[in-house]
C-alpha cells in the first residue's frame, strides 16, 4: 500500500468521490486506514477548483447577475424566501446550494432561527462564505447558530435531517435532470424537511430580458429552464409521491402573457402549514 494506491482512488473517484459525504470513510478503507495515506488522498480532493475553472465559473455568475440586476431578482428572491420561512414557523433550516452566503445572512439576523446549516457541493463557495460572513470573528452564540459543511445533494446524507425547512434557491437548473431522481429521494424522502421552498428561473421569462440573446438560458451552466407548466407538474409528482401538499408563488414582477421571472414552489408535509 502506497502512494500509487491514492493515485488509483482519486482516478476512480473523480467526479464523485469529492462530493460523497461518506468520503473520509470510503477513502479510509480503500488505503487499509493508513493515516498518512489517508490524510494526503482527503488533502488531495479538498484542493481547490483551478484557478482557471473558478474563473470562468465567476465569470458565468457574473453575467447571470447581469441579465437579472436590473429587476433587483436576486434581493426579491433572498426577501420571499426568508419571509416564507418565517411564515412557516421554522427554527432549524437548511439552505441547500448556499454559495456564498446571501440567504444565510439574513438567517443569522433573524433570532427566530436557532439552528441554520449551509451546504454546497463547491468548498470554494463555502470558504467565501466562511469570510463573508466572517465566521472566524462571531461571538460564541451566534457561530453556534450555523454550520457549513460541503456536501452533494445526490446523496443520502445524515446532516440533512431533523430540519423544519430547507431552501433551495436557483439549485435544481444546475443539475442533470436525469439526476433529478436522487435529488428527490434526498431531499423529499431521506431529509424529509416538514418544508421545503424551491425556486428555479421562469424560462417563459427570459425574452423580456435585455441583455439576453434569444434561446440562451440565464446561466451558462444551467441544465434546463423549466417553463411554469414544466416546473408545476414536477412540483405535483414531487408532492403526491412524497406526501407533501403544495402552495405555488411568483416572485419578481408579473407580465400578464409570461409570468414571473422566478417560479416558486412551498411543499409542506401533510398536516403543515406553509
Amino acid at each position: 500500500m502506497g502512494e500509487d494506491e491514492i493515485e488509483k482512488l482519486l482516478k476512480r473517484g473523480e467526479g464523485w468521490l469529492s462530493q460523497h459525504p461518506e468520503k473520509e470513510l470510503i477513502v479510509s478503507r480503500y488505503l487499509k486506514k493508513q493515516r498518512s495515506l489517508t490524510r494526503e488522498a482527503l488533502e488531495r480532493l479538498a484542493e481547490d477548483t483551478p484557478a482557471e475553472e473558478e474563473a470562468q465559473e465567476f465569470q458565468r455568475d457574473v453575467e447571470e447577475e447581469r441579465v437579472e440586476r436590473p429587476l433587483n431578482l436576486n434581493e426579491q428572491r433572498m426577501g420571499t424566501v426568508l419571509s416564507v420561512l418565517r411564515g412557516c414557523g421554522a427554527k432549524k433550516v437548511l439552505d441547500l446550494g448556499c454559495g456564498e452566503g446571501k440567504l444565510l445572512r439574513l438567517l443569522l439576523t433573524d433570532g427566530q432561527f436557532e439552528q441554520i446549516l449551509g451546504m454546497d457541493v463547491s468548498w470554494r463557495s463555502i470558504e467565501i462564505a466562511s469570510d463573508r460572513l466572517k465566521l472566524n470573528q462571531m461571538g460564541e452564540k451566534q457561530r453556534a447558530r450555523l454550520e457549513l459543511v460541503q456536501g452533494s445533494l445526490m446523496y443520502r446524507d445524515k446532516r440533512l435531517q431533523g430540519f423544519d425547512a430547507a431552501a433551495v434557491i436557483e439549485v435544481i437548473e444546475h443539475l442533470d435532470q436525469h439526476r433529478l431522481a436522487a435529488f428527490e429521494r434526498v431531499l423529499f424522502e431521506f431529509a424529509r424537511p416538514r418544508h421545503v421552498v424551491v425556486t428555479t428561473p421562469n424560462v417563459e421569462y427570459n425574452s423580456l430580458f435585455p441583455t439576453l440573446p434569444a434561446g440562451k438560458l440565464r446561466h451558462r451552466d444551467h441544465r434546463f429552464e423549466w417553463t411554469r407548466d414544466e416546473f408545476r407538474r414536477w412540483a405535483e409528482r414531487v408532492s403526491a409521491e412524497h406526501g407533501y401538499t403544495l402552495h405555488f408563488q411568483p416572485v419578481g414582477p408579473i407580465d400578464e402573457t409570461l409570468g414571473a421571472p422566478t417560479q416558486m414552489a412551498i411543499f409542506s408535509r401533510a398536516g403543515e402549514q406553509a
